[in-house]
């Protein structure tokens, strides 16, 4: 399955630890991210992430024309709600996309970790029948 990665400034931190933690059911998943957070990840888990550019430079909207393409199955985007981005509109066509498109979406860890784990169990290969 194709998987997006992306996350704010204050919570990339967060996402190197959850790629760290579920490495080893991600590992199994084509990895796609901004260039920044793709970047992170690779250097403390090892995995292999399909890169997008930074966000802010039109990875956002890369990860968008994906989605719009049907060519994504799931999409983890720790965001940061208390800090407003300049490029919020971008950011906002995600989750937007996202729920046109019926792609799973997680905004926060909880859900996150509760979308890799469906993953793990394969509820989610009905995504495979939209392919």
């Amino acid at each position: 399955m194709n998987i997006g990665l992306v996350a704010h400034d204050a919570k990339k931190k967060l996402m190197q630890n959850f790629c760290i933690a579920y490495r080893g059911i991600l590992n199994g998943h084509d990895l796609f991210s901004t260039g920044t957070t793709g970047r992170l990840i690779e250097e403390v888990t090892n995995l292999n992430i399909h890169k997008y550019l930074a966000g802010h430079l039109g990875g956002v909207q890369q990860l968008g024309s994906q989605i719009e393409h049907n060519q994504m199955d799931m999409v983890i985007f720790l965001r940061d709600p208390l800090t407003p981005k300049s490029h919020e509109p971008d950011v906002n066509s995600i989750i937007e996309l996202c729920d046109t498109h019926n792609i799973p979406l997680a905004t926060n860890l909880a859900t996150a970790e509760m979308l890799v784990k469906a993953l793990d169990r394969g509820d989610l290969d009905w995504r495979d029948l939209y392919k």
